[in-house]
């Protein structure tokens, strides 16, 4: 499978998009103004205890405070370890109180793992860990660990082995092999590694002088990440079309990727680089709710606060066997698109699939290993249960950052995000409901009514009689006036 990977950058905003044999599949986006902090480390303060969720909210200078569960504190989460080693039930029965290791006003140094969501603060750890490209690097453990996707006995130990010959004695921290790891050099780890120590003294040379509510250590930009987090060897070519980030995106390769550094291309085309892989328009289908599949079917997706669901129809396809086929190769076309839409959206937390119901338990079976599939190729870890009675699949998908939609949409200020709006009909009615109630209420000589111009149209015209009959019952006029600038929903009764 080959795959580019393009960075457009402006001073606005950096975005990257993950091209796999000419398709979009994933789309990053980084505006100047608003950077996400995952990765961060704070030198916070904790700001309150929440005893009854065993929380605590720690403010890093941000517009929300944070929150930290009491298993990521380091020395709880280290203890409770030790105690269950040696014969405890669980860590979440275990764990000591919140109040027991926080208090309010307590310095605290904490690291980002979520960026703020809705009305959500970030959430933070005192975990540290520092990625490179093929390590990451925890300076509170001692462990080794590796990739569960790096399946081969012989070369597991073999990293293992470089990673403990390349540490100099007395070495604090542990290391996790990432799966890109797999075949590279000791030096290239070792380069890791020095990289890592630097980044880490340097953390802690900060946090010596810091001011409480400060950054100790800001990840790198988007288009760095991009290199350090997506190019893997399948990709054939990094396309960068400012001529600034492609001589950066060159040094950093030329430090700790050397063997992608040919690899990055400067675009300097007057077409813009999303235009001419069509990423755009992908972009402008991927924040619709209807998704066209080949076969004629589609999938509808809606995204709340709380899941997203995604509902697979047939459409047009009528098949050219019998239904139970019709409906069993629609699935299985949905398989694919849903997992690519997922990736591209950048949806996570709770997903619910209804999948159209199929009546051969053989053809379910085939639906969720194609979605198993399918989801094999996703950065984000996810998880997906057997499919219900009803055809129902429920997915959990890792959410760091928010989804497309969340940044590049906001919700409509007439539905307030609920996808519809009332008729006109229905304002009518809440019209004249509200004239009566002021016509009991207040001795007024007659009444003005300020709507738009839909409602206003439907008032003169098929509710005129209606209209008429207020009138007759409150004893007193009233006038309508257009206001173009009302939505649909919105109206006033005056006085006069």
């Amino acid at each position: 499978m080959s795959e580019e990977i393009l960075i457009n950058v402006t001073p606005q905003e950096s975005r990257v998009a993950v091209v796999e044999n000419g398709v979009l599949q994933e789309v990053h986006i980084e505006r100047t103004r608003s950077r996400g902090i995952v990765g961060n480390v704070y030198m916070g303060r904790v700001s309150r205890i929440l005893p009854g969720m065993q929380a605590a909210f720690i403010d890093i200078g941000l517009e929300r405070a944070a929150f930290l569960h009491v298993s990521d504190v380091r020395s709880v989460g280290s203890a409770a370890q030790t105690r269950i080693a040696s014969g405890g039930l669980n860590q979440e029965s275990d764990l000591a109180a919140i109040g027991e290791v926080l208090h309010d006003g307590q310095p605290i140094v904490v690291q980002v793992v979520k960026d703020p969501l809705g009305t959500k603060g970030a959430r933070v750890t005192t975990h540290i860990t520092l990625p490179a490209r093929y390590l990451v690097y925890m300076p509170y453990t001692k462990h080794i660990g590796i990739s569960q996707k790096i399946g081969d006995d012989a070369e597991r130990e073999r990293l293992r082995a470089a990673v403990k010959s390349a540490m100099d004695e007395g070495d604090e921290g542990g290391y996790i092999l990432r799966t890109v790891a797999e075949a590279v050099s000791d030096e290239e780890l070792r380069t890791d590694i020095r990289y890592l120590r630097r980044v880490w003294l340097a953390i802690q040379d900060r946090i010596k002088g810091a001011a409480p509510c400060s950054l100790l250590h800001e990840d790198l930009v988007l288009a760095l990440r991009a290199m350090r987090d997506l190019v893997r060897e399948n990709v054939e070519k990094v396309r960068i079309d400012s001529r600034e980030s492609y001589h950066k995106a060159r040094e950093f390769a030329r430090e700790f990727i050397p063997e992608v550094e040919n690899r990055i291309e400067y675009y300097p085309g007057e077409r813009p680089i999303f235009d001419l892989y069509s990423v755009e328009d992908e972009i402008k289908k991927a924040l619709e709710r209807k998704v066209p599949l080949k076969s004629g079917g589609y999938l509808i997706i809606d995204q709340t606060e709380a899941m997203t669901t995604i509902d697979v129809n047939t459409g047009a396809y009528v098949g050219r066997k019998n239904l139970e086929e019709t409906l069993f190769k629609t699935n299985l076309e949905a398989t694919q698109t849903i997992a690519r839409q997922l990736r591209l959206r950048n949806l996570g937390g709770m997903i619910i699939i209804d999948f159209i119901d199929m009546a051969d338990s053989d053809h379910k079976r085939q639906v969720l290993r194609a979605l198993e599939k399918a989801f094999a190729r996703d950065r984000s870890k996810t998880y997906m249960t057997e499919m219900s009675p009803l055809g129902l699949v429920e997915i959990t998908r890792k959410r760091i950052r928010e989804s497309l939609e969340h940044v590049l949409c906001e919700p409509c200020p007439v539905c307030r995000g609920r996808s519809v709006l009332k008729t006109p009909q229905t304002v009518c009615y809440e019209i004249f409901r509200e004239i009566l109630r002021e016509a009991r209420q207040f001795d007024a000589d007659k009444y003005l009514v300020l709507a738009s111009p839909m409602v206003i149209d439907l008032l003169l015209d098929e509710e005129s009689t209606s209209l008429v009959q207020l009138q007759e019952f409150i004893g007193k006029s009233v006038t309508l006036q257009v206001e173009s600038h009302y939505n649909q929903e919105q109206f006033d009764v005056v006085l006069l």
